[in-house]
């Protein structure tokens, strides 16, 4: 299979996540996932990932080649145990991967795209990072904003976005959809000098 690589959308499986704040990754891919369908006129590819514990497809992005597609159902704490497999057993190199995740440090409607760096508390990242051995791969950020008090990050980062702030996502996650298939399209460092440089 040949393959330009896999794109990665982190969060929580199950219902009970559904549209919380750290599962903005999920949410890209599904929207991602919608947009090649409209493009290509027909489904993306379904692949059985039940090896990775992953749910997992093929697309291809016109002008952007082949890729893979995955939303981890490890729960987004071992995120790493779904991706690292994957990566292994299609013999792709960290360069290849790009994972979607919320951000904390980035107001709402902020998109960052990065190779490396630290994981920032990003329990995800973490998990990834450390089962590849390396913090060399793109990361599309998604600002979700942060609570006044440190001590409530997890049930913010576990709840629904508010009034004000989901208006924002309809529009932000659209968006980040547009940066995945420039990524793959125009390249990462194209990709990463629009993105970063857009208004939001």
């Amino acid at each position: 299979m040949d393959l330009n690589g896999l794109i990665v959308g982190l969060g929580n499986p199950g219902p009970k996540y559904r549209g919380t704040r750290h599962n903005a990754g999920f949410m890209t891919v599904q929207l991602l996932l919608e947009e090649v369908e409209r493009g290509n006129g027909r489904s993306p590819e379904s692949l059985s990932g039940s090896r990775f514990n992953a749910l997992l497809w093929r697309i291809q992005i016109p002008g952007g080649g082949t890729w893979l597609v995955a939303m981890p159902q490890t729960f987004m704490n071992l995120s790493g145990d779904a991706v690292q497999p994957l990566m292994a057993w299609y013999r792709l190199q960290p360069d290849q991967l790009l994972v979607i995740h919320d951000e904390l440090d980035l107001e709402p409607g902020r998109l960052k795209l990065k190779k490396g760096g630290s994981a920032a508390g990003h329990n995800g990242i973490k998990s990834i990072q450390q089962r590849l051995g390396t913090p060399d791969f793109y990361r599309l950020r998604i600002g979700v904003g942060k609570p006044e008090n440190r001590d409530q990050v997890i049930p913010w980062v576990l709840g629904h976005f508010a009034e004000p702030e989901r208006d924002v996502m309809e529009k932000t996650l659209p968006n980040a959809v547009d940066a995945v298939i420039r990524f793959a399209v125009d390249g990462p460092e194209r990709a990463i000098n629009v993105v970063n440089t857009r208004k939001k």
